[in-house]
C-alpha cells in the first residue's frame, strides 16, 4: 500500500513542469492572480486554469483568503524556495549554451553590496548597465555583516556580492575589486588638524561607526584594534554610512574607513582627510559569486562590467 502511494505521488509529481513552476512561483510571491498574470505576460483564466492543475498536484489550496486579500498557505511558504532554485537552475542551464546579448536581453539581476564603497562606484555601474543593456533591470540590496550572503547566492537570490573581506571565503569565487588604504574624516576645525595626534589621543577621540548587526559584532577596524589590545571610544552608532560625513563635518566626531569614500566627500562638505597616528590593515574589495552561476553567459557579462567600472574608476588613483 505505501509502496503504490509513493508511486503515486511521484507520477503527480512528474505532471509539475517548468511552467507550472513559474506560475506556482509568481502566485505565491505575488499573492494574487491578476497581478501573477500582469507579471507573467498571461491571460488571468491561464493562470487561474494552471493554478487549479498545481492545487490537484500538490494536494494543497496554495492560496487562502485571510480578511481582503489571499495569503499563502503553510506548505506554499515552504514551496517559494525551491520554486526559485528550480527556476534560476533552469535559466543558467539555458544561459549555459545560448550567446548573452545586452543590447536585447530582458534580464533582471541582483547585486548585493556595501554602502561604504567609494560612492562614485555603482552610480556609475548602473549608468554602464543601462548605456549597455537598456532593457536589463538592476535590483542593489544593502550588504551588512550579519547577512546570509552564500545562501543569497547559492538559492539564486544575488548574482553578485561586492564587499570588502580581510580573506574572502574560499567557498565562492572572487574577483578582486580594490585594495584601499584606511584614513581618517574630520571636519577642518577639529584639533587634530592643526596638532595631528598620538594614538592615545586618536582612541580617546569621539569616533562614529555603523551600527552593529548583532550583539557583540565589530568591523574589521575594531577586530583589529581589539587583537592590539586597543579600543576607540565609539561615541555615535549609525545604520547608514551616507549620512556620516555630514554628522562629522558639523562636529568633533572622527570617521575611520577607506581613503576612496572618504576623498568623495572633501569637494561637498569641510572636511579633511588625515591619516590614523598607526597603520590600519588595507580594506580589499571583491566580488563575489556562486559556482551555480560561474558559466552564466549573463552572469559572466555583468561580472566584466563590474570589473571594467572598477578598474577605469580606481586604477588611476592606485597608480
Amino acid at each position: 500500500m505505501g509502496h503504490n502511494a509513493t508511486e503515486m505521488e511521484t507520477a503527480a509529481w512528474l505532471d509539475l513542469d517548468l511552467h507550472l513552476v513559474r506560475v506556482l512561483h509568481a502566485v505565491l510571491t505575488e499573492g494574487s492572480v491578476s497581478r501573477a498574470a500582469l507579471r507573467l505576460g498571461m491571460h488571468q483564466p491561464a493562470v487561474s486554469a494552471a493554478l487549479r492543475r498545481l492545487r490537484a498536484i500538490t494536494g494543497d489550496p496554495l492560496l487562502v483568503r485571510a480578511g481582503g486579500r489571499m495569503v499563502p498557505t503553510a506548505n506554499a511558504l515552504r514551496m517559494i524556495g525551491p520554486a526559485s532554485a528550480i527556476l534560476a537552475h533552469a535559466q543558467a542551464m539555458v544561459q549555459q549554451t545560448q550567446p548573452f546579448d545586452p543590447a536585447h536581453a530582458r534580464h533582471a539581476f541582483t547585486i548585493a553590496a556595501s554602502d561604504y564603497l567609494d560612492p562614485r562606484f555603482l552610480p556609475q555601474v548602473v549608468a554602464r548597465l543601462k548605456a549597455e543593456a537598456p532593457l536589463v533591470q538592476l535590483t542593489i540590496q544593502p550588504l551588512h555583516p550579519g547577512a546570509d550572503y552564500r545562501r543569497w547566492l547559492a538559492e539564486g537570490e544575488v548574482d553578485v556580492v561586492i564587499g570588502n573581506w580581510p580573506s574572502p571565503p574560499g567557498d565562492l569565487h572572487q574577483g578582486r575589486l580594490l585594495s584601499d588604504e584606511v584614513v581618517c574624516l574630520v571636519a577642518r576645525h577639529h584639533p587634530a588638524v592643526r596638532r595631528g595626534w598620538t594614538l592615545q589621543e586618536w582612541l580617546q577621540a569621539e569616533h562614529v561607526a555603523p551600527t552593529p548587526f548583532g550583539p557583540g559584532l565589530r568591523g574589521a577596524i575594531d577586530d583589529y584594534l581589539n587583537q592590539q589590545g586597543w579600543q576607540r571610544n565609539i561615541v555615535v552608532r549609525c545604520p547608514s554610512f551616507g549620512m556620516i560625513p555630514a554628522m562629522v563635518s558639523q562636529t568633533l566626531l572622527v570617521l575611520t574607513t577607506g581613503r576612496r569614500y572618504c576623498e568623495a566627500f572633501t569637494a561637498q562638505l569641510p572636511l579633511v582627510v588625515l591619516p590614523p597616528p598607526v597603520p590600519l590593515p588595507r580594506l580589499q574589495y571583491y566580488q563575489l559569486w556562486h559556482e551555480r552561476a560561474h558559466g552564466s553567459r549573463s552572469g559572466q557579462w555583468l561580472r566584466a562590467l563590474i570589473r571594467d567600472v572598477a578598474a577605469r574608476l580606481w586604477q588611476p588613483a592606485a597608480a
